[in-house]
């Protein structure tokens, strides 16, 4: 369950992708598999979960602007829309840098290299792996051994592609 600002920042998101239930979906789908993974890492939970229901806020603008969806633009038009909001709701200066700093690298591992930027990367992972190997069960595998940044994101990448089968599970963000 997300708490009162987390909830806000949810709203802010959904009113920035209007209609785009789509987008809304991913992020809410990046936030529970992020949620699961504050379970047994040891991220701070509410940028953790501001940065997942964030990390893809500038896709539309680099739609409109360059008109693509790629993840450069996203990590370069992210930003400022994430620091809008986050300022609009209140949040102090150096939770806003790093929330920021997440979402505008968020393709780009490396260049962050705190617990809630790995997390929130596994999380994105965990949704957009089926739509990377296409069902192809060695190049999941091999995906799974060379993107994930922590072990419970790579052990539960395992578990939901490899060992069940099922791709999806059910988070309960409590």
């Amino acid at each position: 369950m997300l708490r009162e600002s987390e909830s806000k920042v949810r709203q802010a998101m959904e009113e920035v992708f209007g209609d785009d239930k789509k987008r809304i979906n991913h992020a809410l789908r990046v936030t529970g598999y992020a949620f699961e993974l504050l379970k047994k890492e040891n991220g701070e939970r509410e940028i953790v979960l501001c940065a997942a229901l964030l990390h893809d806020i500038g896709i539309s603008v680099s739609e409109k602007k360059y008109g693509s969806s790629s993840g450069h633009y996203q990590e370069k038009e992210g930003p400022p829309l994430a620091r809008k909001i986050l300022k609009r709701l209140s949040y102090d200066s150096g939770m806003i840098e790093e929330i920021c700093g997440i979402v505008g690298n968020h393709h780009s591992p490396g260049k962050v290299n705190s617990i809630n930027f790995k997390i929130l990367y596994d999380a994105d992972w965990l949704v957009n792996l089926p739509d990377e190997t296409k069902g192809d069960k060695k190049k999941l595998e091999k995906m799974i051994d060379k993107v994930f940044l922590t072990q419970t994101g790579k052990e539960l990448a395992k578990d939901i592609y490899l060992r069940d089968g099922k791709g999806i599970i059910a988070v309960d963000m409590k």
